[in-house]
């Protein structure tokens, strides 16, 4: 890198996130040998849709959350910086990171902005301190420790206290809302041998709604032949020590027992996209998400991507293959393998989602699908194709060898440095 005036650097390309979308992008450029600056607010990249898996113990974090360092380290193009963009200047292309208190300039020929969403509450904020989400490692293994501690309290105390500890409420019925509710059957039965409350809470009239038809009702059935309670067009309205407030289409308002709720419902764009928004005066959605150009650059800026979960284009789905092939189709410009201004076009290459062991679904087109057993090893096969690096891959078959055919839980016998969220009456009221 080189200083100029200032203390501003400057960089070819500045990639601000390490996500999907990102590493896409910086692997793409290094296919042309372009110089690339990537920041990224964490030292991993994580593999976000296997979370829950990692909450549940089914795999440690480090099998999902492999260093940047390492999956580029072959790249000579890559400069991998840890910190947080806090300001851009979009008529000087010069973003503006922090890290350990300290500021640092870089001025880009191109920026893409990678950044993700984080959960929406849909304005009650207050709701992210009595829930937990799933969208960091450390939201992962503060679910972790919480379960752990239900169960191991669980085991010593009198069937009402134990029905009580046992209570879990999921809001949100998408795959992540759907693999969360099916584990926890799963792991209260198979690993801690006791019977447990999962209620799975919905707005839409259909679990996994992006699949629909025969596939979101295949799944319905799935969950409730498993002991998974399903409200459907319904929501909530209100969380407080030890129970959720929820009301139905017809107006009805009753209290669920929750002494667990995991919160997957909407994602909100914030972060750099805030900041982003307002300093290129590009609109956004009502999740705060980039109302981008059809060739993925912000605003009147040539200069400028955003791609992920970040940006709005066409009501494409917030998931990794989209981000993957924006990351590669704003590199493709450019690298100049693609003339500017080109379109970006998503090849749908269809979804998928965990209902319990041995049972999922996947949908590659409207008239492909496929249910149970077949779709679950594809599931197996598909997200182990896409975990980075030779030992994540071959540490996560192990896990998953341990936890589906037998009854363990590699990710129990992790050790947790991160404490968990305390869950008694008086922090609620608090």
């Amino acid at each position: 890198m080189q200083y100029v005036d200032a203390g501003i650097e400057t960089a070819g390309v500045v990639i601000v996130g390490s996500g999907f979308g990102g590493l896409a992008a910086a692997k793409q450029l290094a296919k042309s040998g372009v110089d690339y600056v990537l920041i990224s607010s964490t030292p991993e990249h994580l593999f976000q849709p296997l979370l829950y898996q990692v909450a549940t113990g089914v795999l440690t974090s480090e099998e999902i959350a492999p260093p940047i360092a390492g999956i580029l380290r072959r790249h000579r193009e890559a400069d991998v910086r840890l910190g947080t963009v806090v300001g851009i200047d979009p008529d000087r292309a010069i973003v503006t990171y922090e890290h350990e208190g300290v500021s640092h300039r870089i001025r880009y020929g191109s920026l893409i902005a990678a950044t993700g969403a984080s959960q929406s509450y849909f304005g009650r904020d207050d709701f992210a301190e009595k829930t937990y989400s799933l969208k960091t490692i450390d939201d992962a293994r503060r679910l972790r420790a919480q379960i752990a501690r239900v169960f191991a309290e669980a085991a010593q105390a009198d069937e009402q206290t134990r029905r009580r500890l046992l209570s879990f409420v999921v809001v949100g019925a998408g795959a992540t809302g759907v693999e969360v509710a099916g584990q926890l059957k799963e792991l209260a039965k198979r690993h801690f041998h006791q019977e447990v409350s999962v209620t799975l809470v919905e707005g839409a009239g259909e679990v996994l709604p992006p699949f629909g038809g025969g596939l979101s009702e295949y799944a319905k059935k799935s969950l409730t032949s498993s002991g998974v309670e399903v409200l459907l067009g319904t929501f909530v309205t209100d969380i407080e020590h030890g129970k959720v407030t929820v009301k139905s289409a017809d107006g009805v308002e009753h209290a669920i027992a929750a002494e667990t709720v995991v919160w997957s419902a909407g994602v909100q764009a914030g972060g750099f996209a805030k900041i982003l928004a307002e300093a290129t005066g590009v609109a956004t959605d009502r999740a705060g998400r980039l109302l981008i150009n059809p060739d993925l650059t912000v605003g009147g800026y040539a200069d400028i991507y955003a791609i992920g979960d970040m940006s709005s284009l066409n009501g494409y789905p917030g998931q990794s293959p989209v981000a993957m092939q924006e990351g590669r189709h704003a590199a493709d410009i450019i690298r100049r393998k693609k003339q500017p201004g080109t379109p970006f076009t998503y090849w749908d290459k269809g979804s998928m989602a965990v209902i319990s062991r041995f049972s999922a679904v996947t949908k590659l087109n409207d008239r492909i699908t496929f249910r149970g057993v077949i779709a679950w090893f594809m599931w197996l096969a598909v997200h182990l194709f896409y975990l980075v690096g030779f030992r994540n891959r071959f540490a996560a078959v192990a896990s998953w060898l341990v936890a589906f055919i037998f009854t363990g839980r590699p990710g129990f016998a992790e050790e947790d440095t991160t404490a968990p969220k305390v869950l008694a009456a008086d922090s609620r009221a608090a």
